[in-house]
Order: structure tokens, then C-alpha cells, then sequence
């Protein structure tokens, strides 16, 4: 059992870090991430404080994986913060790996949320015992254009400021994956929404229950194989969650990277699986013929998977907390989360 972090309250001190891409400190996106960090104060009411490495910009980043794993470090160790938040993903945190102390995140639990690349430091905290939360960033989610979507702000109430039981997590009525250029003379531009068709079963009947463990599929692969791969019985009665990024892997890379969970047993141990809507929904239908594919490959067709969730690389998003008891019902075509993700 990972151990859970204490919710949030208003007047709360939050740490923005960047444990991937800088681009929260480039001059140009500076309005950007003070947007984000706006609604944090005005929507939540919590203090933000940067991390002191975070906002020195991409190259400086690229080139000091140290510097970021320090953030990260420094996050944890203070007993003032209570959560950590993203600023944005990116494509190489796996590089912060030699630089991170499990015995600190495992000592000062807090919450850690953030998707994508930050995929890599929730296997941190999985590693360190606790449990953090696949969610919005501030680039992203929290500096939407005009303002937050009102699902993630219901999300982000529901699930980190309340230590109540999550309960089902409806699908959102609506969906964009448009891009806008992240220029201020957009800020007031809101993005072009699409009505959502929501959950789809694939395969499977009945009821499924497992704890939560998953990521950013591309980024898992970078993980594989290394001391935060998780334990085998870490997979066992799970649900697996999977979304794929902005670069829209083409679908035989998914069956690939599938066919792996299946050698390693993964997919045989787990209780079901949830995927992510993709990104503008390309490959909407393709990626739902290759999972097939894979589970028919490996004897797996009564494996209840349910599909198109609000989670991930499409805007609006739940928050999913690694290690939380989860429920797929594949007749009601439901998603529960059926407890706290907090103390």
C-alpha cells in the first residue's frame, strides 16, 4: 500500500517545479506559467513558490538534470510545502534518475501532480512508497487560456482538497486538443471545444477493481528496465491506466510496447484497463484495433478495458492517484475511484 499524502487547504504553500522541459522560465512563456500560477492562488487559494532551479529556462535545464533532481529534493525536504506541481512535461526526466533520494520523498509525503514526462517522478514516488497524482500542470491545465476548465477545477477540489471518496468520474461533456500559439495576444482566446462521446468498452463484462498504476506510455518504455520499473506484485489486481503524448505514436508502436506488458506478465496479472483519450483523437480507431489485437494474441478478450477517458494530453482532465482502489463497470460503462486520494 502507498502511503497517502494530507490534503490541501486554502493558504497552503505549493512548489512549482520542472523536473522535464524549462520552458516555464523562457521569457517568452514567463505570462504564461505567472497565469497558472494566478488561478493556484485565486482559484485555490494556495502560496506558490518556484522552485530555485526551476525557472532558469530550457537550456540551462536541458544541460542540469542535477539542478532539476535538486528542485525535486528541496520540494520534499521542506515542511512548509505541501504539494508539488508540475509546470510542464517533456521528454527526458529519466535523466534525474542517479540524483534522487527515494528515503526523502518516502519520509515527507506530499502531494506530487503533473502528466507526461512527469510519468518518470511519480515512479519516484512509487518507488518512495508514496502515492502522487497523474494530473493538470500549470503550463497546460492551470493556464488555460480565459480561464480553468470547471471539470479540472471540480477534479483538482475533489481530489486533493478532500479526503472524501472520489467516487465515479464522470466523463467531461466536452474535449479540445486545439493548439494556440502560447503568445499573449491569445490569452484571451479561448480554445475550440468538441462535444465527447465518452467511455467506450472495448472488451470485458462486469465489474473490475484494482489499484491505479500507469503513465504516458511512451515515457514507461523509458523506464523499463531500471530501479523504478515497478515490482511484479505491484501489477498484480491492478488497473492500468495509458495515454499517449503530443507526438501521437503511430499504432504499431503500441502494440509493441502491449506485446511487452503482455512478455512480462504485466497484462496477464492486472484486473482491467483504462486508456486516454488521444491528442485531436488521432488514431482514435486504430489504437482501439491494436489493443485488441494484443489482448486476442495472449488469450486476454474477456479483459475488461474501457476507453476514451478524460485524462492525459487532451484538456479538460481527472486526476488519477497511483496506488488508489479503482472500479471499471463494464455494463454501466463506469469509472469510480473508490477511495480518498488523500489523508
Amino acid at each position: 500500500m502507498l502511503i497517502k499524502p494530507k490534503k490541501l487547504q486554502p493558504g497552503d504553500k505549493i512548489a512549482t517545479v520542472s523536473p522535464s522541459w524549462g520552458g516555464a522560465g523562457e521569457p517568452a512563456l514567463r505570462w504564461r506559467y505567472e497565469q497558472g500560477v494566478k488561478r493556484l492562488e485565486e482559484v485555490f487559494r494556495l502560496k506558490v513558490i518556484p522552485m530555485p532551479n526551476s525557472l532558469k529556462g530550457g537550456d540551462y535545464l536541458y544541460k542540469h538534470p542535477q539542478a532539476r533532481a535538486e528542485d525535486l529534493m528541496t520540494a520534499f525536504k521542506d515542511k512548509s510545502i505541501r504539494g508539488i506541481i508540475a509546470n510542464i512535461g517533456g521528454e527526458d526526466s529519466i535523466r534525474l534518475l542517479p540524483y534522487i533520494d527515494f528515503n526523502v520523498i518516502r519520509e515527507n509525503p506530499k502531494i506530487l501532480m503533473g502528466y507526461s514526462d512527469v510519468t518518470i517522478s511519480h515512479l519516484f514516488c512509487y518507488k518512495g512508497g508514496i502515492s502522487s497524482f497523474y494530473g493538470p500542470a500549470i503550463l497546460t491545465d492551470f493556464a488555460e487560456n480565459v480561464d480553468m476548465d470547471p471539470y479540472t477545477v471540480e477534479m483538482v477540489n475533489r481530489t486533493l482538497f478532500s479526503n472524501d471518496v472520489i467516487g465515479e468520474i464522470q466523463p467531461a461533456n466536452h474535449w479540445t486538443s486545439e493548439h494556440l500559439e502560447w503568445i499573449e495576444e491569445n490569452k484571451n482566446r479561448r480554445r475550440t471545444t468538441k462535444k465527447n462521446l465518452g467511455y467506450e468498452v472495448l472488451q470485458g463484462s462486469g465489474v473490475a477493481r484494482g489499484r491505479l498504476i500507469g503513465g504516458c506510455i511512451e515515457v514507461l518504455e523509458f523506464a523499463k528496465g531500471t530501479e523504478i520499473w515497478p515490482e511484479k506484485k505491484y501489477w498484480e489486481n491492478s488497473i492500468l491506466f495509458f495515454e499517449t503524448s503530443e507526438e501521437k505514436p503511430e499504432p504499431h508502436l503500441i502494440k509493441y510496447w502491449l506485446r511487452n506488458y503482455a512478455a512480462q506478465g504485466i497484462l496477464q496479472k492486472t484486473n482491467g484497463i483504462i486508456f486516454g483519450k488521444p491528442q485531436d483523437e488521432k488514431y482514435y480507431d486504430e489504437y482501439k484495433e491494436v489493443i485488441q489485437i494484443v489482448m486476442k494474441e495472449n488469450d486476454l478478450v474477456d479483459l475488461p478495458v474501457l476507453y476514451n477517458l478524460n485524462f492525459g494530453h487532451t484538456e479538460p482532465k481527472c486526476i488519477l492517484p497511483y496506488g488508489a482502489l479503482a472500479e471499471i463497470n463494464c455494463n454501466k460503462r463506469t469509472f469510480t475511484i473508490l477511495e480518498s486520494g488523500v489523508e
